[in-house]
């Protein structure tokens, strides 16, 4: 189950159930399934205290995933900060809900097993949110 929180900032995600599905779809695709799933959106001191308990990180940053997978199923906390996300749209020139939904989605595919550390990693991390990003597309255009 896919569930959406708010920690210390008011916002109210579009389309929830079409996002559901969105992330559903993924997952399937890399032979996933979703089991428990929290996305809490929060704003930028509430992240950064996270960042900094429990990475040992003293600066902002979009999100921080906690992964709780088992085998094939998906499970964990996207803590996603909503003020990070809105500042990022701008320098890359993105609407917020395009910079939004590649941040949830960089969430789901670290729980998946992507990683984003090594210069390869990177390449297959922004691949697979280009093509995860192209499928929401779809799925909203049809949703018309």
């Amino acid at each position: 189950m896919i569930q959406y929180f708010n920690n210390e900032v008011d916002f109210d995600l579009k389309s929830k159930l079409l996002i559901r599905r969105w992330i559903n779809t993924v997952a399937e695709q890399y032979n996933k399934r979703c089991k428990d799933i929290n996305i809490i959106f929060c704003s930028d001191p509430a992240l950064l205290e996270i960042n900094k308990q429990f990475l040992g990180h003293d600066y902002y940053t979009d999100i921080i995933t906690f992964d709780y997978c088992e085998g094939d199923k998906l499970s964990g906390e996207l803590y996603i900060s909503i003020d990070t996300v809105r500042a990022n749209a701008v320098e890359y020139e993105q609407t917020f809900e395009t910079e939004l939904h590649r941040v949830i989605i960089h969430g789901i595919l670290h729980l998946i097993g992507f990683d984003d550390h090594q210069e390869n990693d990177i390449i297959q991390m922004r691949r697979g949110e280009e093509e995860a990003l192209k499928l929401l597309g779809t799925l909203l255009s049809k949703k018309d």
